[in-house]
């Protein structure tokens, strides 16, 4: 894709990976690489700076004779994961209207 993942964005859709169920790091990469093409180490920065705000915690489970590190939402991932839902919605709106000539006059 043409569009560039901002940092609030790439919280936002991890985030919401993990918003329905737990999921370790390269299983979230792969699916946020749909959105963007991504090296898989890219991501890891993005799952600490989630971790040291509180917004995920880790569990370690095995998996073929070998520990995975997992990622669960917390309360505040939550929290913040339904303001960035909120925040998206409104740009998309924007976006999306801008697209169509940006004559919509509904003011949000």
């Amino acid at each position: 894709m043409a569009f560039p993942l901002t940092a609030p964005l790439l919280d936002f859709l991890v985030l919401s990976v993990i918003t329905e169920s737990d999921a370790y790091g390269y299983q979230i990469t792969q699916i946020v690489k749909r959105a963007a093409p991504m090296k898989d180490s890219a991501l890891y920065p993005v799952l600490k700076h989630l971790q040291e705000h509180g917004f995920v915690e880790t569990y370690d489970q095995q998996y073929q004779g070998r520990n995975r590190k997992y990622y669960r939402i917390t309360e505040a991932g939550r929290v913040r994961q339904n303001e960035l839902l909120k925040e998206w919605n409104e740009y998309k709106f924007i976006i999306d209207d801008i697209v169509r000539g940006g004559i919509s006059d509904d003011k949000n």
